[in-house]
């Protein structure tokens, strides 16, 4: 059964040209190793690059997008499959239902609501599949020291930090998910 990787991006490109690099050089890997790509179905900023990147070298891409934003984030048009929801809440609970890890590359509050839900709900033991974060050149440091922190204030256990896994690039993130999923 094909696999397929939850990916929370921005909807907009950063002023860093090495932001949208990362992500086509993921949604590529993704497709080349013929894992399927879930993402928030819109054609515009990073995750326009994933899917099209992704796209191009023949690979699953699945969108999942509410009405409310399927014309601010320009749903994409040429996507293997695209759900389209009532609501973000409905958004995020298909997007986990159809994903077996999950990928944060750089966005805004969007990207980072979506990482944190997705987060808690391991935590809580509402699923139990990998985390993954790739640290473009320190994008994530600071969410990294804000964890820190909140350990040394007794707000997270030590423990969950071990809920999701820190990657320094795409390659580290390739060779980690393929590791997982063949223990899957």
């Amino acid at each position: 059964m094909k696999k397929h990787i939850c990916i929370y991006c921005g909807s907009r490109k950063g002023n860093y040209p090495k932001f949208p690099e990362i992500a086509k050089d993921a949604g590529r890997e993704i497709a080349r190793r013929d894992w399927g790509i879930i993402y928030g179905g819109g054609r515009v900023g990073i995750m326009g690059e994933v899917a099209n990147a992704a796209l191009t070298e023949g690979g699953d891409v699945i969108g999942v997008i509410p009405t409310q934003l399927k014309e601010r984030e320009a749903a994409h048009k040429g996507l293997t499959d695209l759900h389209e929801t009532q609501d973000m809440h409905t958004r995020k609970a298909l997007m986990e239902s159809l994903s077996d890890a999950f990928l944060v590359l750089p966005g805004g509050f969007g990207t980072l609501d979506e990482f944190f839900e997705i987060l808690t709900w391991r935590q809580l033991g509402i699923h139990n599949k990998p985390i993954f974060i790739i640290n473009t050149d320190g994008y994530f440091d600071g969410l990294l020291q804000f964890t820190e922190k909140a350990v040394s204030h007794d707000f997270i256990h030590k423990e969950s930090l071990s809920l999701f896994t820190v990657c320094e690039d795409v390659d580290d993130f390739m060779g980690q998910m393929e590791r997982f999923f063949e223990l899957d």
